[in-house]
């Protein structure tokens, strides 16, 4: 469970997030705020974990709808962030904002979809999915789940927490270059997601499913591919005839 949504979640990647997203937050504040980000993801977790197939399945909802619906929301909050002014033409008010405030924004979208975002809710669903039925095996993936999910999360508050102490050591400039590279890295891994889905929305569509499924497939190979409804002896077969109709005028010369 840790080895599979460690890199994901990557808590380390996204305090830069974290830290652009709260700069105008006292100390204090960041701290409470990143203590409920790390229990509103252990809880996602485990909820994806036990309940996210029965949840999907009941609405009709299948895993790469939810990457493509993810990767909009990563995708447009990437997109603010990297439009987002810089400290010197923010003005004079700063650090007004109260913890309530700050408390109304943990869930989304610090928890969902930044910090545990479409890829981790899929890698939950699936592990989930792939549990042992039995009682006795069900319960002990469970327990290993809970356990794996509360290393997370004290990850998460471990490194959003202390994300200030990150920028004092950078400095103005260097926390600037930092948190407009990581934006624009959330806008490029929101496409990722994206097209993580829709490539399987649309391979399972029979017009694109020889185009989607087969990208590194040789040209040659892609050639003797038909389109949908068609046969797939009538590929090419006129190149064939002509070569073997070649090949026996040379032999009635020869002779």
């Amino acid at each position: 469970m840790v080895s599979a949504l460690f890199p994901i979640v990557d808590p380390i990647g996204g305090s830069p997030v974290f830290l652009l997203l709260t700069r105008d937050y006292a100390t204090e504040t960041r701290r409470v705020l990143a203590r409920r980000i790390a229990v509103d993801s252990f809880i996602l977790l485990i909820a994806s974990f036990t309940l996210g197939a029965h949840v999907l399945s009941f609405f009709g909802i299948s895993l790469p709808v939810v990457q493509v619906g993810g990767g909009l929301i990563v995708i447009a909050t990437g997109w603010a962030m990297l439009n987002q002014k810089d400290e010197d033409d923010r003005g004079p008010a700063r650090r007004t904002v109260t913890c309530a405030d700050a408390l109304s924004q943990a869930f989304y979208p610090l928890t969902l979809p930044l910090t545990v975002g479409p890829g981790s809710i899929s890698v939950a669903i699936t592990l989930g999915a792939n549990a042992p039925q039995h009682l006795g095996a069900n319960l002990l993936a469970i327990l290993a789940a809970a356990i794996g999910s509360a290393f997370v999360a004290v990850t998460i508050y471990l490194c959003c927490g202390h994300a200030d102490r990150l920028a004092s050591k950078l400095g103005a400039t260097g926390t600037n270059v930092i948190l407009k590279l990581t934006a624009f890295l959330l806008v490029c891994i929101g496409v990722q997601i994206f097209w993580n889905g829709a490539s399987k929305l649309l391979g399972s569509l029979p017009h694109f499913a020889g185009v989607v499924a087969l990208p590194g497939i040789p040209a040659r190979v892609g050639e003797s591919i038909c389109s949908a409804g068609k046969s797939v002896r009538r590929c090419r077969p006129r190149r064939m005839d002509s070569r073997a109709r070649s090949r026996g005028q040379d032999s009635r010369c020869r002779a």
